[in-house]
């Protein structure tokens, strides 16, 4: 059985950083890509950074050159660097990894960037 476990979020102030992690277990997932999204209230969950498993990076535009995503495959783990946080960015944050016929999803951790 996959499972996806996130860590790492919390309260910070604006300008701070917060580094996420989601560990994975049930097999190996270092082939396979891992990807962030996040949804904030009263708003869909929108796609944040995607990681290939030859770790290929890709960045939505609100987060691009804030936010680095990265992956160890040998703890199968995917992690969210997030820097210059802005208000903006608080939101619930899940981690996905895409298998070849089914996607798992996390359970969410919250961000919360406030003064």
């Amino acid at each position: 059985q996959v499972q996806l476990v996130e860590s790492g979020g919390g309260l910070v102030q604006p300008g701070e950083s917060l580094r996420l992690s989601c560990a994975a277990s049930g097999r190996g997932f270092s082939i396979y890509p891992m990807g962030w999204y996040r949804q904030a209230p009263g708003n869909q969950r929108e796609w944040v950074a995607t990681i290939t498993g030859g770790g290929t990076t890709n960045y939505a535009d609100s987060v691009k050159g804030r936010f680095t995503i990265s992956r160890d495959n040998a703890k199968d783990t995917a992690y969210l660097q997030m820097n210059s946080l802005k208000p903006e960015d608080t939101a619930v944050y899940y981690c996905k990894v895409q298998l070849p016929t089914k996607a798992y999803w996390g359970q969410g951790t919250q961000v919360t960037v406030s003064s």
